[in-house]
């Protein structure tokens, strides 16, 4: 079977409460193109739950992600993994 490539997914946690989805994409955009970008919220409250998920389209662009030793945003330091799919 011929592979293809695929976009890579990365798990963000330890996010402000006050980032959303916008912000999200805006900050990790400086390591390539994104595919998708979202932030988790709580369906009963609709605060954030304090993590999400960013697709890059390519996995070139989420292994520049990754390598980098400290992601900080809004004062928090981010926990930023690759996610198994």
């Amino acid at each position: 079977m011929a592979s293809t490539a695929r976009a890579a997914r990365l798990y963000v946690g330890n996010l402000p409460w006050t980032v959303g989805h916008r912000q999200l994409k805006e900050y990790f955009a400086q390591f390539g193109p994104i595919q998708s970008a979202r932030v988790v919220f709580d369906r009963s409250t609709g605060l954030s739950k304090g993590y999400g998920f960013i697709e890059f389209v390519s996995p070139s662009a989420a292994a520049d992600a990754t390598n980098k030793q400290v992601h900080t945003l809004e004062g928090l330091n981010l926990t930023v993994q690759v996610q198994n799919n």
